[in-house]
């Protein structure tokens, strides 16, 4: 390795052990910042399903980050690098996996519990993680060094690349599905006027509106991850910390989706939409005042 391949390497490193902090950091202040709520309208609360969901991506994802941020600050011996970072890609892998459950689940609600859209929202899913698990573990073997004796820093040929890269692809074309059934199925409720003026004072507004907001800040963050994985060049080839801080911020909001429907009825995720004479949809249950339940 020449002077000029060992700049680039540190400042990949460099780069990439900032982006996991700001990444993790993001995650563990949304976690401290939407305790109280959690505490009232998930653990004070019975039960349900949506909460047991709510509460699996939410702690997986903290489990797993905290398992990345070890495998990135920590001295680990070289021999040990390749199984830790092998754990950390399946801890991403199966996180993305869970947001997507979790989508299906909501959409699914959002059709009415249409069994027929259920089955072919799976199909395309799993049709989609089949391809997305080929093109991450066929062939991983990146290569892997410790830069100054701390952590594991990991690198790609362009074949690699390409392969991670399909399983991010995979993710941005599954959440633009999910994005055009939410429009469809609002637009067939509301219509095309009342869909620009969709407020949060029913249940399809804040799933529409939420929805909208996911989709957007999901393709700002997951579009510059997909370019690092195909243009990126040498040693920041899909290796700048992207893919946590994506992971990161898809757990984030989809917490924050799930909480805002909780808010609102304890089914959550799997509340259904009920139309009423006016051909609006009003489900939401009484509000509940914060600081006077914390009371």
């Amino acid at each position: 390795m020449d002077a000029i391949e060992s700049q680039q390497l540190a400042v990949a490193v460099r780069t990439h052990s900032n982006v996991i902090l700001v990444a993790n950091s993001i995650l563990m202040y949304d976690h401290m910042a939407t305790l109280t709520e959690e505490i009232i309208f998930i653990w004070r609360r019975p039960k349900a399903l949506s909460a047991m969901t709510f509460l699996v991506n939410r702690y997986f994802a903290l489990l797993g980050n905290i398992y990345g941020l070890f495998i990135a600050f920590m001295p680990i011996p070289y021999q040990s690098c390749a199984k830790y970072m092998l754990y950390r890609q399946l801890f991403i892998f199966f996180q993305q996996v869970i947001v997507c459950v979790i989508l299906i689940i909501r959409t699914y609600a959002l059709y009415n519990c249409s069994k027929r859209l259920l089955i072919w929202i799976t199909l395309i899913f799993i049709g989609l993680v089949g391809g997305s698990a080929v093109g991450t573990f066929g062939q991983y073997a990146g290569n892997l060094t410790t830069p100054s004796g701390v952590g594991c820093f990991e690198t790609y040929t362009t074949e690699e690349s390409a392969g991670c890269g399909i399983a991010w692809l995979a993710i941005l074309a599954f959440e633009l599905l999910i994005f055009v059934l939410t429009v469809h199925r609002t637009y067939k409720s509301r219509g095309l006027l009342q869909l620009r003026l969709v407020s949060r004072r029913n249940l399809l507004d804040v799933m529409f509106y939420d929805g909208a907001m996911y989709f957007g800040a999901m393709t700002l963050c997951n579009v510059p991850n997909i370019v690092m994985y195909y243009f990126g060049l040498g040693a920041a080839r899909g290796s700048l910390g992207l893919a946590t801080f994506t992971s990161c911020i898809s757990v984030t909001l989809i917490s924050r989706l799930m909480l805002n429907l909780h808010k609102s009825i304890d089914s959550g995720i799997f509340s259904v939409p009920v139309q009423d004479y006016e051909h609006c949809l009003s489900v939401l249950t009484t509000e509940i005042d914060v600081q006077s339940a914390i009371a």
